[in-house]
């Protein structure tokens, strides 16, 4: 759909995410009315090998896969009327929501299902609609995964593909990633390559291996994207900027600590769990060798002066 259209794929997403954010919104409020459930869960505990800071930062982990993509309107900034304000204005509206969303959903299972029973349950989503709603609630769950998937996965190939269309903008040697599908005027070529990765790696571990590597991955390059914000306030004072950070520099640097404590946490748990055997790679390193491959595919793609 987003080969033969921008419009059309741009289309379907909208029609994706509402009916993703009903179903939430149906299943959230079936749960929390259906009586099936105990205010009290939310005082449970349940007891961690890990320290507090490595087990906080494992649980944030989860939540990151769950945020991830908040972004993603800025890769397609060049397509944006008027960027400077309405991408700070979506940014800041679709975080909302995915926070709220977020919390009201993992509410409504806590609502129905302990700590203690979370630890040992392989579906947490589809246990919590089976206890408040009987098979309807599990079907229900299933329809919600499934609605959340192709929505997360269609906003992801319309925006990743502009990403990737961009690198052979800016390359000699790759130009013809960079090239225009002539007929429906997509970045077709960037479509396929990135589909064809893609499958490449669905077929290369678990889905958890994947998720692990990619969000290690990804913050990294935030704290990178922030570290850069200073550096070029410092190289560059005078250039235009549409829109500056509040109170800078403060929030910067404090988003640059908390993700050098998240990487350096999740690389020792990944450590730990290699050790111990519980994995069979240590998947934050792993991810971090696959970026790296990109460092030559850079100075190949460098376009030639």
């Amino acid at each position: 759909i987003n080969y033969f259209s921008v419009r059309y794929g741009s289309g379907l997403q909208r029609i994706l995410t509402a009916l993703k954010v009903l179903a939430i919104v149906l299943v959230v409020l079936g749960i929390l009315f259906s009586g099936k459930g105990d205010w009290a869960n939310l005082q449970s505990t349940t007891v961690t090998e890990l320290n507090w800071l490595t087990a906080f930062m494992a649980a944030m982990a989860g939540a990151f896969w769950a945020y991830d993509g908040w972004n993603n309107i800025t890769f397609i900034a060049g397509e944006v009327r008027e960027p400077q304000r309405r991408i700070p204005k979506s940014l800041l509206f679709g975080l909302l929501t995915c926070i709220s969303i977020y919390v009201l959903i993992n509410l409504a299972f806590i609502y129905v299902l302990p700590l203690s029973a979370m630890t040992q349950s392989s579906f947490v989503a589809s246990d919590a609609g089976k206890i408040a709603l009987g098979t309807i609630g599990g079907g229900l769950i299933a329809l919600l995964v499934i609605l959340s998937t192709l929505g997360t996965t269609n906003a992801n190939i319309l925006s990743t593909a502009r990403v990737t269309f961009a690198l052979g903008k800016a390359s000699d040697r790759l130009g013809w990633i960079g090239k225009v599908q002539p007929r429906y005027q997509t970045p077709g070529n960037a479509l396929w390559l990135n589909a064809g990765w893609s499958i490449l790696l669905i077929f290369s571990g678990s889905f958890d291996m994947l998720t692990d590597m990619l969000i290690f991955v990804s913050w990294f390059f935030y704290g990178m994207s922030a570290l850069g914000i200073i550096r070029l306030r410092r190289t560059m004072p005078d250039a235009a900027r549409p829109y500056r950070v509040w109170a800078y520099p403060w929030p910067t640097i404090l988003f640059v600590v908390f993700t050098a404590v998240f990487l350096v946490a999740t690389l020792y748990t990944d450590i730990r769990l290699y050790q111990e055997g519980k994995s069979h790679l240590i998947n934050a390193a792993f991810g971090m060798l696959i970026a790296g491959l990109g460092i030559p595919l850079y100075f190949i793609s460098r376009k030639q002066h």
